[in-house]
């Protein structure tokens, strides 16, 4: 069959002859591609989220700090509450030399906040004290000014680097505030950095609600001493944090008359852990998105299929008219996969444009300080390829409709009418 205006002007006729029927038959491709691009354009978004929750943690990171003893050890009993200290860090960097980072980090309390002043403007962080190796376990995002400084340290400098929320509460009207000093309860700090990293693992407080000073600093003014709350560590090179988070924990806790096997006295994170059950987590996902999308978009091709077939039979008599005056079993074929075709792609490119508005929509309000934070789209490959699928599928839907007008015979045509 020529492709030419005719041939299109007599599928259109073809199908708007029952405009309800090829309608209903059409939207079931159309459901079965939208759904297929908004759970994609979901999973996408869903994974952007879920990896903020990590955004700046290196990946073979591993955390420890004291709890509750929940077993009794050389003479303590169980219930114990117990402190690291500063020689836990050199502990670790000696006995665990796989280790590349080993960074002590200090709170203001684990349960209370305190209160930062600018002017006018007030907010509740929650205060850490560290040091600059810090920016090597969780990588800060500096959107003004620096993070801590090795003089920092040995000076004690009153400076401290604030969070995206603290920069928000205090500054309203925006603009750098490196160089301004910020009060934190009675004692005054000049901001040095603004840090816009938003990860959601909440370690005493999230991220963006954290003022960092310098751990001398802070270990002077709490009255801390050598104290530490919590060493978050990192390993070298491909090391594999698993196989020496036991003796991570043992190296602290035997130091201090805990059970190394005390699970919750002496707790760590293993980032690394972390890492793999989301990316199992992700692929189970991608499975489910692809196992419902292209189900939904089967059942359309199904309904396709089964209406042709319906179809054909009503034109039994027409096709039987075709071939009496000379249309081969190829035209009579390319006839029907035509209308099939066109069926699919007019319901599935539909399909895949209402899928792509409704999810530019759903980015557009995920904008934040003029920045869209989450992304809703599909990409480029992913949509030509569901549009390379969406043909194929009307060519499958078509067969066997096609093969059912192919065997009908002109004799056989007449008898029935």
């Amino acid at each position: 069959m020529r492709l030419d205006i005719d041939t299109y002007r007599e599928i259109l006729d073809t199908l708007t002859r029952n405009k309800a029927r090829s309608f209903l038959t059409g939207f079931g491709v159309f459901w079965g591609v939208f759904m297929l691009v908004g759970l994609m354009g979901g999973g996408q978004a869903m994974k952007e989220m879920l990896d903020k929750n990590f955004e700046g943690f290196a990946q073979n990171t591993v955390m420890i700090w004291a709890q509750q003893t929940t077993k009794p050890y050389k003479g303590f009993r169980k219930g114990r509450w117990w402190e690291m200290d500063y020689k836990d860090v050199e502990r670790l960097k000696q006995r665990v030399p796989e280790l590349e980072n080993v960074v002590p980090v200090i709170f203001s309390g684990w349960r209370s906040g305190n209160t930062a002043y600018y002017g006018d403007q007030k907010t509740t962080p929650r205060i850490q004290g560290t040091i600059p190796e810090l920016a090597n376990v969780i990588q800060p995002k500096m959107y003004y000014g620096r993070y801590l400084n090795e003089m920092d340290i040995r000076e004690q400098r009153k400076v401290c680097v604030i969070g995206k929320k603290v920069y928000k509460d205090l500054f309203k009207g925006g603009g750098d505030p490196c160089g301004k000093k910020i009060r934190v309860d009675s004692t005054y700090f000049e901001v040095v950095g603004v840090d816009y990293a938003t990860g959601g693992i909440n370690i005493n407080g999230r991220a963006e609600e954290k003022i960092t000073l310098p751990l001398t600093l802070m270990q002077a003014m709490f009255n801390r001493g050598n104290q530490v709350d919590m060493i978050a560590a990192t390993g070298r090179g491909n090391i594999v944090m698993s196989t020496i988070t036991d003796r991570i924990r043992e190296t602290v806790a035997r130091a201090h008359y805990v059970d190394p096997a005390d699970e919750q006295g002496a707790m760590v994170m293993n980032t690394e852990l972390i890492f793999q059950m989301f990316d199992n987590l992700m692929k189970g996902v991608n499975f489910l998105i692809w196992l419902v999308g292209l189900g939904t978009l089967l059942a359309g091709a199904i309904g396709v299929s089964n209406i042709m077939m319906v179809t054909v039979r009503e034109r039994t008599t027409e096709i039987g008219i075709r071939r009496a005056i000379g249309a081969t079993p190829k035209m009579i074929l390319s006839q029907i996969i035509s209308e099939s075709i066109v069926l699919t792609l007019v319901a599935g490119m539909s399909g895949i444009l209402f899928g792509v508005m409704i999810l530019q929509m759903l980015e557009m309000n995920s904008m934040e300080d003029g920045i869209i934070t989450t992304h809703f789209q599909v990409g480029f490959w992913t949509a030509i390829f569901a549009a390379l699928m969406v043909s194929a599928m009307g060519v499958l839907a078509g067969l066997a409709p096609a093969a059912r007008a192919m065997s009908i015979k002109p004799v056989d045509a007449m008898r029935d009418e």
